[in-house]
């Protein structure tokens, strides 16, 4: 699966609440994949805007091993304590900053069978449950630090993202230009035989 990265639009967005039905075989195996991006990548959340899907749902493994899955989550809680943690994302990659956040939360969510749950959380799989909370809603880690490291943050990404594209058209542009001189070749031999 693809990671979106900040500067594209679906980071952006409120994704959409999951209808019931939609909590099926083909979103089980669309989870599993998750998981499997978030490992490969070596994160520990991953939500579904930042593999292009804007949709209200994220996948865990915080430090326990337990997978866990949220659907339609909703934090109903969080502690007035709060604490300070260096904060990094898998559509940021290579930038990380310190954050603060509650150090407790409760959520209530659906898991991949359609079952509704609560869970309090705190330390590192509470900020995981926030960070990837905060995705649903169009918000990136760095829109809760300093505005200033957030503006050059996201001016960085952009233009990271606007070479990745000009690299995406070139490598397009080069494989017609093959595909048509190798359409000519295949023409003219026929046009022989």
């Amino acid at each position: 699966m693809k990671i979106y990265k900040l500067g594209e639009d679906v980071l952006r967005k409120k994704a959409l609440p999951v209808a019931p039905e939609e909590i099926n075989d083909e979103m089980r195996a669309l989870l599993d994949e998750m998981f499997e991006t978030m490992a490969e990548a070596d994160g520990v959340g991953l939500a579904a805007p930042q593999v292009g899907i804007s949709k209200r749902f994220f996948v865990i493994v915080a430090g326990d091993d337990v997978r866990r899955v949220f659907i339609n989550p909703q934090i109903v809680a969080t502690s007035s304590e709060v604490c300070d943690y260096e904060e990094g994302c898998l559509s940021l990659p290579g930038i990380s900053e310190v954050i603060s956040r509650p150090a407790k939360v409760t959520v209530q969510a659906f898991d991949e069978r359609g079952k509704p749950f609560t869970l309090e959380a705190e330390k590192l799989l509470a900020r995981v449950i926030q960070h990837e909370y905060d995705h649903l809603d169009g918000i990136v880690y760095i829109d809760r630090g300093d505005p200033e490291f957030a503006a050059k943050t996201a001016e960085q990404m952009n233009r990271r993202l606007e070479r990745a594209k000009k690299k995406e058209a070139e490598k397009a542009r080069k494989s017609a230009s093959i595909a048509a001189k190798l359409a000519a070749k295949q023409a003219k031999k026929a046009e022989k035989a």
